[in-house]
């Protein structure tokens, strides 16, 4: 099991780089099903992982000059008091309600990720910057990082790219410096009351690490638009995967062996087939 999430790792650390985020999509799940650790647990090992594995990947954007540091501070250093205020009261969260809470964010990022709405455009002029919105969606991102482990990348790409007017290449480099800020907080706010396995750490955090550099080196040869894409009917994967997992264990059931894996993959094509009929369905008739 060691050596598959080492494996996965990689991937994590590849999404980190390509996207600017998405790497703590799949890595609390990655540390809970794959690992078997308990839920607070793998919440806290997964901020520790995200954040140095951000960090790593920011040093090839940084390098091509895609951070911007004065928003990123201002944006991160507010993320990391909501983190760490909600990694300080995330062990009180019943672990069941802490995965569905996980789970319900991961499909609605699967949603804006598969959405077919035109791509966000930074102005042409960088605005300036709006310091009291940045705090504010600063503190809501870092309080979900704090919860359940979530870098909230595909939450701060966006408000990169809509409050600061930033190009989109320049938000997913400056989006990493945001990442690990806040995930160092709420992996801070976790200590005391949480046991931290190191040695799991250091496999899985090396692994992802390595993978950021790769992602981080591709960004500008890869379609951002294909692959997120595909990441984004990999989150509903998980996303129901999850669901199957633990929405029984809300109940007092233990879910059945079958259920998840069916739930992921049945609910999957479901959903791709829906969203084909709804394209076509949609789409202008031909004159």
């Amino acid at each position: 099991m060691i050596a598959v999430a080492v494996v996965l790792a990689l991937l994590v650390g590849v999404s980190l780089g390509l996207l600017g985020g998405g790497g703590s999509l799949l890595t609390v799940p990655l540390l809970r099903y794959v690992v078997g650790l308990e839920a607070h647990r793998a919440v806290a090992l997964s901020l520790l992982i995200v954040g140095t594995t951000s960090l790593a990947a920011l040093v090839p954007h940084a390098r091509r000059g895609r951070v911007r540091w004065r928003t990123g501070m201002i944006f991160g250093a507010a993320g990391m008091v909501g983190a760490f205020l909600a990694g300080r009261v995330a062990h009180w969260i019943p672990a069941t309600a802490l995965l569905l809470l996980f789970a319900a964010i991961l499909l609605a990022t699967s949603v804006a990720m598969l959405s077919d709405r035109p791509r966000i455009r930074a102005a042409a002029v960088v605005r300036e910057l709006p310091v009291v919105k940045v705090l504010g969606e600063g503190l809501v991102v870092g309080a979900v990082t704090g919860l359940v482990g979530a870098g909230g990348g595909f939450l701060v790409v966006p408000a990169l790219v809509l409050l600061g007017g930033l190009p989109m290449n320049v938000a997913v480099g400056t989006s990493l410096l945001v990442i690990a800020m806040k995930s160092f907080a709420g992996f801070a706010g976790f200590l005391g009351h949480t046991p931290i396995d190191w040695t799991l750490a250091a496999w899985i955090g090396g692994a992802a690490v390595i993978g950021s550099v790769l992602g981080g080196l591709w960004v500008d040869r890869v379609s951002s638009y294909h692959l997120r894409r595909g990441f984004g009917w990999l989150v509903v994967a998980m996303a129901l995967f999850m669901l199957g997992q633990e929405l029984p264990r809300a109940f007092g059931a233990a879910p059945p062996i079958a259920l998840p894996l069916a739930l992921s993959v049945l609910g999957t094509a479901a959903a791709v087939g829906v969203r084909q009929l709804w394209s076509r369905a949609s789409a202008p008739a031909a004159e």
